[in-house]
């Protein structure tokens, strides 16, 4: 099985005006609350869909693909760092999204377009800890 791996960034924004204007007390507990709902991590070979769809998720393979747990450390200057890499199986697939949902998996949190993995066989994708966060600050 091949392993690949990628450094994912997850960068939540507000509008440049807004988040000027939330002292950094604010970022973390917004910051707080969002890791405290976004516990599952899904991947997709395409654009997830609207909110709360999880269009073009990934299927299949042996192990089959699940979507996995992540969990955050506590906010800080109105960011958190995902606590632990998350490695999740993958059958013969690209991957070119990633989404975060709630525990339930019924509602989204968050989608972005990642660099695409391309797995021509069974493998791992690795969402890399030092590398994932969710950020209130401005971009």
């Amino acid at each position: 099985t091949g392993v690949q791996t990628c450094a994912l960034p997850i960068l939540l924004t507000q509008e440049a005006t807004l988040a000027n204007d939330l002292d950094i007390t604010a970022r973390n507990v917004g910051v707080d609350a969002i890791a405290a709902l976004a516990t599952r991590v899904a991947l997709h070979t395409g654009d997830p869909g609207a909110a709360n769809t999880a269009a073009n998720e990934v299927t299949g393979g042996s192990p089959a693909y699940a979507r996995k747990a992540i969990a955050w450390g506590a906010a800080a200057a109105g960011a958190a760092t995902c606590s632990g890499n998350v490695v999740l199986d993958v059958p013969a697939t690209t991957v070119a999204w990633i989404s975060l949902w709630n525990t339930a998996g019924t509602v989204r949190y968050y989608k972005k377009a990642v660099t695409n993995e391309v797995f021509a066989a069974q493998g791992m994708y690795t969402v890399v800890a030092a590398s994932t966060t969710l950020d209130l600050n401005d971009a």
